[in-house]
């Protein structure tokens, strides 16, 4: 298993993720989005855009059908969606889960 960065709650091994934005549309805080990525088999991969609003739910992890994104275990508590991270969510998923800019 890829290790975990230090001090970063979610992350992407994108060696294992083929961008199916699963995880985008599952985020409630927004978290995650699709970035261009000329190198990546379908033009696009997936993006931790705001780490500091994940909320340790564990969606996008458990609902990724190619085991590429992990949630840290330890020393993160579950926290409540604040409603600019619920806003961003709706808005990320409005823009076809692209990353906002």
């Amino acid at each position: 298993m890829i290790e975990q960065p230090a001090g970063i709650p979610v992350w992407v091994d994108e060696s294992r993720c083929k961008a199916c934005d699963i995880c985008v549309s599952y985020c409630p805080a927004g978290v995650l989005g699709m970035k261009e990525d000329v190198h990546a088999v379908q033009g696009m991969m997936i993006e931790v855009v705001h780490p500091e609003s994940c909320i340790g739910c564990r969606d996008c992890e458990l609902h990724c059908p190619d085991f590429a994104i992990y949630v840290a275990e330890k020393g993160f508590k579950f926290a409540k969606v604040t409603p600019e991270a619920k806003e961003r969510a709706a808005a990320v998923k409005a823009n076809h889960f692209r990353k906002l800019k």
